[in-house]
């Protein structure tokens, strides 16, 4: 599949940023402008959101082929690879299959393991059935403004800030609106976003390696836990693991200069 994406800066080594479920290369501009001083950096637009096309498959063995894709069409052979959540998922299946295409690793707040048992994982990926369900309910072609939709997802999404987040991907086509993310494509494959990797199996074979590797977890976020540390390490065993202060899930848009800071930081520019 072609993915959609956004490039920003002209010099130095090529940097790929995949964003996680409901984002979009839109919400990581900010940061590509940040680190394009020293990087040729791409922001792409997974299957099913943003201005990518859409498909019945949201997996891992996809979504880390289309990053192939996208690499061979945009004639990279290595890169330094961000991923944030679904998206870090990703950028660690691709590192599995073809880790000599990798520079550095940075995972931006997830973890390699399932996230399947939701309610001990995290209070906010537990709400994620829930979202997703709200969002198809929503009936669009009563929807006069996003004041509207936001209203009516509120007795089901009680955050504000996860609706804003949300909303971000309603579109409007004249008097009508309508969804850019394939929701129907996150419902029936939901089990399979929160797949982990093959801990016992990667760590039998001495684990990924052969480039650098940087996890970084919210301070304020359970995603990543200090009782994941170890599986992380038996994946990726030179893994280097930061916590951000401030930052929830959302670390790029809740603490974006210390982000900044830390990856430049790791990959010593």
């Amino acid at each position: 599949m072609e993915l959609f994406f956004r490039k920003y800066g002209e010099a130095g080594p090529p940097l790929i940023i995949v964003h996680g479920l409901y984002g979009s290369s839109d919400n990581w501009v900010s940061i590509a402008r940040e680190l394009s001083d020293r990087f040729e950096v791409y922001v792409v637009d997974q299957r099913n959101h943003g201005h990518s096309p859409h498909s019945d498959i949201q997996d891992y063995p996809a979504m880390r082929e289309d990053l192939r894709e996208f690499m061979d069409l945009q004639g990279i052979p290595k890169a330094v690879l961000i991923g944030h959540s679904m998206g870090g998922k990703t950028v660690m299946s691709f590192a599995e299959a073809w880790s000599e295409r990798v520079q550095a690793l940075v995972s931006i707040d997830i973890a390699p393991k399932s996230y399947h048992n939701l309610a001990l994982a995290s209070r906010t990926a537990a709400n994620h059935f829930n979202m997703i369900d709200a969002m198809l309910k929503l009936d669009l072609s009563k929807v006069r403004s996003r004041e509207d939709a936001d209203h009516a997802l509120s007795t089901s999404i009680g955050s504000e800030r996860i609706r804003g987040f949300l909303l971000k991907n309603l579109r409007r086509e004249g008097e009508r609106f309508s969804w850019r993310i394939n929701l129907r494509a996150f419902s029936n494959n939901l089990e399979k976003i929160f797949e982990g990797m093959d801990r016992e199996s990667i760590a039998a074979r001495g684990g990924i390696t052969g480039f650098p590797v940087l996890f970084i977890s919210g301070g304020n976020s359970e995603y990543i836990r200090a009782t994941d540390h170890q599986g992380i390490r038996d994946i990726f065993p030179t893994a280097e693991i930061v916590t951000i202060p401030g930052a929830g899930h959302w670390v790029h848009a809740e603490q974006p200069a210390l982000l900044v800071k830390n990856i430049l930081y790791f990959l010593d520019v």
